[in-house]
């Protein structure tokens, strides 16, 4: 059998963590934080784990984490 192909955009963005999470950066930060509140911009600080849902979605991209 031929090797699975991780998919490119998913290992630069996503991590997974030593009990199988998906670690990944808050959402909503890029641009536009003028129109964020301080308190939006300081909770978005950091990474965050995904939910059960998403995370199942994102393994299939990474066959080998």
């Amino acid at each position: 059998m031929p090797k699975l192909k991780t998919k490119s955009g998913v290992k630069k963005r996503f991590k997974l963590t030593a009990s199988g999470k998906v670690k990944s950066a808050q959402a909503g930060k890029q641009h536009g934080m003028i129109k964020r509140t301080p308190k939006q911009i300081r909770n978005k600080r950091g990474t965050t784990t995904l939910c059960a849902a998403d995370a199942k979605i994102i393994k299939k991209f990474m066959p080998y984490g």
